[in-house]
């Protein structure tokens, strides 16, 4: 009964047994490699050499090449107003005049007490030549001479306050008083503005310190002018960067003989810096990575990932310092289903309309 039970199998059924499960463990070997290796479609395109150029954009406030509020220096009435709002105005010329009666009646006291002792003096020196006068006598005539002088220059200052005149060629604005207005020191009278020339005050990172320059040319834009570009270059840049915001004050100007612009006015500026060749590629290509960037390299129908270092940036290209060469090509599509290494399926990025050649003949 015990040999009937445990009798072994014939030795061609145990060859088949072990045959039909070496296969079943082979296909399913091979279907976990297919499935591991299964190729990944991606669009790749090449780094090449570009002229590229370092831009910045920042905003800023326009101010007029010169700007002041005009006022009186003393109080008095206001006689005449001799502009008018809006009105461009040589230098010197006369805007509003003062009362001055009582200032001319000092200055004619002071001519008269200033005549006299012109008479004293002279006759003075004759009498010191026969030596009928003495040299203190002389000396205290001499100075009652220049004192009355004084007088005579104080008089006429006194005078010329009261007539306000404009200090530059400008624009003047609103008028802000009548005639028979008393005004005092600090009262605006109008305001004048010479705008030929607008200054453009705006703030740039600091990382961008290496590109700033006198001369460097701007591109500016403001929303009450659309459509316009204004140019113009830095002239002053800050001597120190803000501790605070990590930005540095630049100032540019801009030529503007039009008047178009009106200082007080909200404008966007770009900077370009200097061009020079660099290894480019799209965008898309940079993988960021717990503070690394790195890009997916295809070569033999396998994606490599290899860490870059990036340099400038434009819209859509980036530049690459270092990490990657010359016609290379990386993956610019599809990079967030890659591992490195991993086969992929190559498809080419579509080309620019401007790098298409021309069929024209």
């Amino acid at each position: 009964m015990a040999d009937r039970r445990f009798r072994p199998l014939p030795w061609a059924l145990c060859a088949m047994l072990v045959i039909a499960a070496t296969g079943c463990s082979r296909e399913q070997s091979g279907n976990g490699r297919a499935m591991e290796r299964e190729a990944v479609d991606v669009v790749t395109a090449e780094a090449i050499i570009k002229q590229l150029g370092v831009e910045v954009e920042a905003v800023g406030t326009a101010r007029a090449n010169e700007s002041v509020e005009v006022t009186s220096k003393v109080s008095n009435t206001i006689t005449a107003i001799r502009f008018k709002e809006g009105d461009r105005v040589r230098k010197g010329a006369v805007l509003v005049e003062l009362d001055s009666t009582e200032e001319r009646a000092a200055l004619a006291e002071a001519e008269a007490a200033l005549a006299e002792s012109q008479n004293n003096f002279k006759r003075s020196r004759d009498l010191y030549a026969q030596q009928a006068l003495s040299v203190s006598q002389l000396d205290l005539i001499e100075a009652t001479l220049k004192a009355n002088q004084a007088r005579v220059d104080v008089a006429k200052a006194r005078v010329d306050n009261t007539i306000i005149r404009a200090s530059f060629d400008g624009n003047t604005g609103f008028r802000r008083v009548s005639v028979g207005s008393l005004v005092s020191p600090g009262t605006v009278i109008t305001t004048l503005d010479d705008t030929s020339l607008i200054k453009l005050d705006f703030t740039v990172a600091e990382t961008n310190l290496y590109m700033l320059r006198k001369g460097l040319p701007v591109l500016a834009t403001t929303a009450g002018l659309p459509g316009r570009e204004f140019t113009g270059e830095v002239t002053q840049i800050d001597s120190r960067v803000d501790p605070v915001s990590r930005s540095i004050a630049v100032r540019a100007e801009l030529p503007n003989p039009k008047g178009e612009l009106r200082p007080g006015m909200f404008m966007t500026v770009k900077l370009s810096g200097a061009v020079a060749p660099a290894l480019v590629v799209p965008e898309g290509a940079i993988v960021p990575e717990q503070g690394r960037t790195y890009v997916f390299v295809v070569a033999n129908g396998e994606a490599t990932r290899r860490e870059v270092k990036l340099g400038k940036r434009r819209p859509g290209e980036v530049e690459i310092v270092e990490g990657l060469k010359e016609h290379e090509r990386v993956v610019v599509e599809g990079t967030h289903n890659l591992r490195d290494g991993g086969p992929v399926r190559e498809h080419q990025a579509r080309a620019q309309p401007q790098a298409e050649p021309s069929t024209s003949s």
